[in-house]
């Protein structure tokens, strides 16, 4: 985790919503423009590297959901003469709606065409 918000990694600041502009608070009465001013211009400076830090952490999160999804999957591969069901969804030939049918068949394959492809 990199505690940035994609507000800060995009300008460099955090925000400051109008209710704390409206009524002082701790955040908004403690504000010494002199000092603010370079306080934004040291941010400005670690911009970069705050980006780049949050753009490993994603890359991180990635792999692992990558290597957690690959783990778990199942590549299913049909052959000549195997029966299976079709999607509903894909031609609509059964108008049900909600609870209508989900699946129709079963259909039996008679050529694998590649790429997940079949004609039943």
């Amino acid at each position: 985790s990199h505690d940035d918000t994609p507000f800060s990694l995009t300008y460099g600041t955090e925000a400051v919503i109008p209710t704390e502009i409206g009524m002082p608070t701790y955040h908004t009465a403690a504000v010494d423009v002199v000092s603010n001013d370079e306080e934004l211009r040291l941010n400005l400076d670690l911009l970069e590297e705050r980006r780049e830090r949050a753009a490993i952490c994603k890359a991180k999160a990635k792999s692992k959901m990558t290597k957690y999804y690959n783990a778990r999957v199942r590549g299913i591969a049909f052959k000549p003469g195997d029966f299976v069901y079709r999607s509903n969804d894909a031609s609509h030939a059964v108008a049900g709606g909600k609870l209508g049918p989900k699946w129709e068949g079963p259909y039996e394959v008679k050529e694998a065409l590649g790429n997940g492809a079949y004609k039943l």
